[in-house]
Formats: structure tokens, C-alpha cells, sequence
């Protein structure tokens, strides 16, 4: 029997159970396929192949200038690496905006060459037509509200969402024109947590924060972040698990010096 088989896949109907049975979801963003094997032999529920790559993996300044065909290059090394998380990728910036067809091809695309098992995108009631034209496919889709990265130029700012009661109210009831349109879950970013946890009681599907405080349903973080790859950014929601940077920073000039002094390789390192 091959392990795949032993294997008991995270499913989108497993996280509907995990909410049910107020399991918490843990969700972190993975973008190649070293790191995504070790995030999925860690147990880890849902691996995100996020548009945060245009960030960490390409140095962007935003996630705007990502392309499909990035996001569906890193999406199928992580779908190769992955056994039992459920992977969902983000739709980029200008992939499904204004055009539910467009939407739809792709999303096609992304399932077909990376092997995704969902699409992510963000927005509310603007984006329901997409959302129904993907289902249609019968694709699963994660809805985003909140701090919605892709319209940074709209908001001016990364600060908090929704502090104001209008803002709230709207955010409520995109949530709720999400669920019925048909999304399986919701990422709510960066918003006040009493807000966070009144949507994760409101809403019958999973809820996942981030910056969006514990009343929610699951969690989900940056993995360049949380493991401490990235020095730059400490917003107050981040959780440093390591501090990788230093510890590769050290490791690294540790074998320069080996390297310089002839040190390495040594006579048992060689043939």
C-alpha cells in the first residue's frame, strides 16, 4: 500500500466538519516544494500558495505584479509535494476582476496545470458573479475580506480594516453574500477581533484569521514570517516561531570561513 493511500486528505468537507466540531483550521501559505513537504508532513491543514510570493519570493513590493503563470509555476511545486494538506492558490490581480469569464479560464488553468484543489480571491459583493461562474466549474473558492492586499492603491495603507461602524456593516454583509454565492471558507485579514469572531458566528462556513484575532475558526500566517525568514516586518498579529534569518546568515558565513581556510572539504569529504 503506498503512503498516499494511508494518507487521509484535507478536504474542504473536513474543514466544514473541523468548524462543526470547533476544531481549529491551521492554515500557512507555502510556495515551493521543499518547504511545502515540510509544512505538510508537520500537519498542517490547508497550505495557501499565496500571491504574498510576489513579496517573499520575488521581492515585490506589492503582490499587483504577480502573473497566473507564476502563481500556477509555484502552485504545482507545492500540489507535488503535498499528501494530506488541502492546497488553495490565490487568484492574482487581474486574473478574475470585472470579468467572470476571465475569472473562470483562470481558475481553469490553475486546476488543470498546477492540480490545485481550490482558488482564493478577494472582495465582496463585486466578485460574486466570478465566485458562481467558478462553482459553475465546480471549483472551490475561498473568499478574502478585510485588508485586501491586491487593492493596497484603493486603501492607501495596511492599517486595520473596517474600526468603522459603515465598514463593519459592509464587511458582514460581504461575508454573508460569500457564503451564498457558495465560497467554503473565508479569510478575514487584519480587522478588529470582535468583529472577526461576530462574522465567524454569523457565517456558517470556516472562518480563517489573520490579524483578525482568536474568535475565529483557524489561523493562518505568512510562512516566511512566522518562521523568522523576514526581519523587516512585525505587524503586532505575527508570531515569530524562529529566527531563520540569523541562523542562515551564521550557518552561511560559517562556510565561507571553511571554504577561505581549506577547512572544507575535508579528507573524509572527498573521493
Amino acid at each position: 500500500m503506498s503512503i498516499h493511500s494511508e494518507v487521509k486528505r484535507v478536504t474542504t468537507h473536513t474543514l466544514a466538519e473541523m468548524k462543526e466540531a470547533g476544531e481549529k483550521i491551521s492554515m500557512l501559505t507555502a510556495y515551493d516544494y521543499t518547504m511545502a513537504r515540510l509544512l505538510d508532513s508537520a500537519g498542517v491543514d490547508v497550505l495557501l500558495v499565496g500571491d504574498s510570493a510576489s513579496n517573499v519570493m520575488a521581492g515585490h513590493e506589492t503582490t499587483l505584479p504577480i502573473t497566473l503563470d507564476q502563481m500556477i509555476y509555484h502552485a504545482s511545486a507545492v500540489v507535488r509535494a503535498v499528501q494530506r494538506a488541502l492546497v488553495v492558490v490565490d487568484l492574482p490581480f487581474g486574473s478574475y476582476q470585472g470579468n467572470s469569464k476571465e475569472a473562470l479560464q483562470s481558475t481553469v488553468r490553475i486546476m488543470k496545470e498546477a492540480g490545485a484543489h481550490a482558488v482564493k480571491l478577494e472582495g465582496g459583493k463585486e466578485v460574486v458573479e466570478s465566485i458562481v461562474r467558478i462553482l459553475t466549474a465546480g471549483v472551490p473558492v475561498m473568499g478574502h475580506l478585510g485588508l485586501t492586499p491586491q487593492s493596497i492603491y484603493k486603501f492607501g495603507t495596511y492599517s486595520v480594516r473596517a474600526r468603522e461602524e459603515a465598514e463593519a456593516e459592509r464587511l458582514m454583509e460581504d461575508a454573508h453574500a460569500l457564503q451564498e454565492a457558495g465560497c467554503f471558507a473565508l479569510v478575514l485579514e487584519k480587522i478588529p477581533s470582535a468583529l472577526a469572531s461576530k462574522v465567524a458566528s454569523a457565517v456558517q462556513i470556516p472562518v480563517i484569521g489573520i490579524g483578525a484575532g482568536s474568535g475565529v475558526d483557524g489561523q493562518v500566517l505568512v510562512m516566511h514570517d512566522m518562521l523568522g525568514l523576514t526581519s523587516d516586518f512585525s505587524p503586532r498579529f505575527l508570531r515569530r516561531y524562529l529566527q531563520l534569518d540569523q541562523a542562515i546568515r551564521d550557518a552561511v558565513a560559517h562556510y565561507v570561513r571553511d571554504v577561505r581556510s581549506g577547512d572544507f572539504p575535508s579528507p573524509s569529504e572527498q573521493y
